[in-house]
């Protein structure tokens, strides 16, 4: 219901005994909620009316008197700015309509707040530290609201749960707010006594100085930041820094730092909760005024970013032109090669480098390391018997120096199993105390039979035969060695090994 100035003033003389209006004056408020007039009385008093539209702005009206009962006399001393009174009220059907004394100041708007320069800035926030220092106690006596940080980030994820039912918030303002909603950081704070509804159209400021405040409908214990996100919307982002400064002076350490932060989320989130208001109230001129600003603020996001509203920055999205972009290759005369590696092992190595770790970088030429392969050690020989067959004369010998002489040695390669590394010294171990076993048998027999006849000498053999003894060292192949005893000491050649 809305009502003309002059209805309002004749309220007003039914509320206060003995008023007697001589002036109305619009006073700027919450159209939506309230119709509020400034009336001048024939002693030049002042006295400020506020009737309620609807039943909830009637409650609003019922919780600041129930507000400003709460403050007692100690405490509205202790404030550096006055607190408004209720001098009477008047009932008609459900609503309430109030009547305020005098308070001294002048409303000015943003920008000609703005404009009173930073010693104004740093009055406010002055003032605002005082709300803050406020006891919990007077909210406590006046049954008013208390949430603690956990329950406001819950409330506020109720509400943007709410508002994206709706389907009419940008997909891109949801993932903002979700996102600070979810960063932790963000929402450490120390609950204290908080206006609720601070804005210019509160403040009443004399002299560059705020003489009084008013409106104290949404005074509960709740998010500091709050009374801050008015301020998020100043263009002159230095007169928000200037106040915030002076928050910091007064309150020390018990100044969130983040409070800058979710102050502009709740300027944001403002837009969300009118919509959904708007909804619920079937009003489709503020419904389509919501949307309007919605997109807007979603436009200047996109462009400009926005303000910092997390801790921790949400990671960006990649940007549509440089979604379909192919990695430019380098030219070949562009690129850097080393000289002494080949390409292969130049592919290679990129190859490598592209599917491994990276290698730290040196000043001298990049060493690529060959594969090691270990070498098949042979298996051990047995111990040679006296009466062995000499290798046959098709396959060529070489000497190697031993303990009694000289050893063949074959030097044909054939192909060995490999043998583990552990297998292949128990197997040189086993290789050499077999070769050591009938050396030393040798040796003894041939000490004992020193007086043991000499061989009947060889046959004659042709003259091709001499000379395949020529290159068997001067031996028959078909005829094995013997020592000075008669023993047959023709060993079995040992086969290098095959190393790589």
């Amino acid at each position: 219901m809305k009502r003309s100035p002059m209805e309002l003033a004749a309220i007003a003389t039914a509320a206060v005994p003995g008023l007697a209006p001589t002036g109305v004056a619009s006073l700027p408020d919450d159209g939506n909620d309230f119709d509020s007039v400034l009336i001048v009385d024939a002693a030049k008093n002042r006295w400020r009316v506020r009737s309620p539209r609807h039943e909830e702005a009637s409650v609003r009206l019922e919780t600041e008197l129930a507000a400003l009962r709460a403050f007692s006399a100690g405490i509205r001393a202790s404030l550096p700015f006055q607190l408004p009174s209720v001098a009477g009220t008047v009932r008609q059907g459900p609503l309430r309509t109030f009547v305020y004394n005098h308070v001294p100041g002048k409303q000015y708007s943003l920008e000609d707040l703005v404009a009173q320069g930073s010693r104004c800035a740093r009055d406010l926030g002055s003032v605002m530290a005082a709300i803050h220092s406020m006891p919990s106690s007077a909210i406590d006596r006046a049954d008013l609201p208390s949430y603690s940080a956990e329950q406001v980030r819950q409330r506020r994820l109720n509400e943007l749960d709410a508002a994206a039912t709706t389907g009419m918030i940008p997909s891109r303002l949801l993932r903002r707010w979700e996102h600070a909603l979810e960063d932790v950081a963000l929402w450490r704070f120390n609950a204290t006594v908080i206006h609720g509804d601070l804005h210019e159209d509160q403040l009443l400021v004399q002299d560059a100085k705020v003489v009084a405040v008013t409106g104290w409908t949404d005074l509960q214990v709740g998010d500091p930041a709050d009374d801050f996100a008015w301020l998020a919307a100043v263009h002159e982002q230095s007169f928000a820094e200037a106040a915030f400064e002076s928050y910091v002076a007064v309150r020390g350490d018990r100044a969130d730092p983040h409070i800058m932060r979710r102050a502009a989320l709740a300027a944001e989130f403002a837009l969300a909760q009118w919509l959904v208001k708007a909804i619920a109230g079937g009003d489709a001129e503020r419904i389509a005024e919501a949307k309007v600003m919605l997109e807007e603020l979603d436009s200047d996001i996109a462009e400009y970013g926005g303000q910092p509203i997390s801790v921790v920055e949400p990671p960006r999205a990649a940007r549509p032109e440089d979604a379909g972009k192919q990695p430019v290759p380098v030219p070949a005369a562009e690129r850097v090669t080393v000289s002494g590696i080949s390409p292969d092992e130049n592919d290679e190595t990129e190859a490598r480098d592209a599917s491994g770790p990276a290698e730290p970088e040196t000043s001298a030429l990049k060493i690529v390391p060959s594969p090691v392969s270990v070498a098949p050690i042979p298996p051990a020989a047995p111990p040679v018997p006296a009466s062995s067959p000499a290798k046959p004369v098709d396959a060529p010998m070489a000497t190697a120096p031993s303990a009694t002489g000289t050893t063949p040695v074959s030097t044909d390669r054939q192909a060995t199993p490999v043998a583990s590394p552990a297998e292949a010294v128990a197997e040189v171990g086993k290789a050499e105390a077999a070769e050591k076993e009938p050396q030393a048998e040798n040796d003894s027999r041939a000490g004992k039979d020193s007086d043991a006849p000499e061989e009947t000498p060889a046959p004659s053999v042709s003259d091709a035969d001499k000379k395949d003894t020529a290159t068997t060292g001067g031996k028959s192949p078909e005829t094995p060695a013997k020592d000075a005893a008669g023993t047959d000491t023709t060993a079995i050649p040992i086969q290098s090994a095959d190393t790589k």
